[in-house]
């Protein structure tokens, strides 16, 4: 059994016009791909699929959560993702995806496969740097963040790191600079 199977869209008996398709993504979605950064997934796809007499035009549409691991301090926490992609289909004598909105598909295919568009959009909706919000808002007690709080620098003061930083002869060539 195909595991994408459900995500394959037949479109040569699709009247011409608009077909809405829906997913609902969790955890086996990712699974399948071999994805394991998701703690947990539950996001919702919409897909208005229009076919046209010489092209096929899919909007995708996302939105829901997916449960990952805080870069900072390792714990869970829930994370919205949003967002939306246009994918041109156009026919062609070769198969080429070398664009990343257009994919070209040769003329004898009868149907195209959305697993892929899906799995990147909700990868590339999550934030490159993963902060829990209770760091954000410093109402998060952890234990990493008790030692990286105490490991950090104290006492220093901005005019005393300046001042003891500068080496004396910038002054000195600084003076060239005023002396015009």
């Amino acid at each position: 059994m195909k595991p994408f199977k459900d995500y394959i869209i037949p479109f040569i008996g699709l009247k011409v016009g608009k077909h809405h398709f829906d997913y609902q993504i969790d955890n086996k979605f990712f699974e399948d791909f071999e994805y394991e950064d998701f703690n947990n997934v539950n996001v919702k796809t919409d897909l208005v699929f229009e076919k046209k007499t010489t092209l096929l035009e899919i909007h995708f549409e996302i939105e829901g959560i997916v449960n990952i691991n805080c870069d900072l301090t390792n714990e869970p926490f829930n994370q919205e993702v949003k967002g939306d992609f246009d994918l041109v289909v156009k026919f062609g004598d070769d198969y080429n995806n070398e664009h990343e909105d257009i994919l070209i598909i040769p003329h004898g295919e009868y149907e195209i496969n959305v697993a892929q568009y899906i799995y990147e959009l909700i990868i590339l909706s999550v934030p490159a740097k993963r902060v829990h919000p209770g760091v954000l808002d410093g109402s998060l007690k952890s234990d990493i963040l008790d030692k990286l709080e105490e490991l950090s620098p104290k006492g220093l003061d901005e005019k005393e790191e300046t001042s003891e930083a500068i080496d004396p002869r910038w002054n000195t060539l600084k003076k060239l600079l005023t002396d015009k």
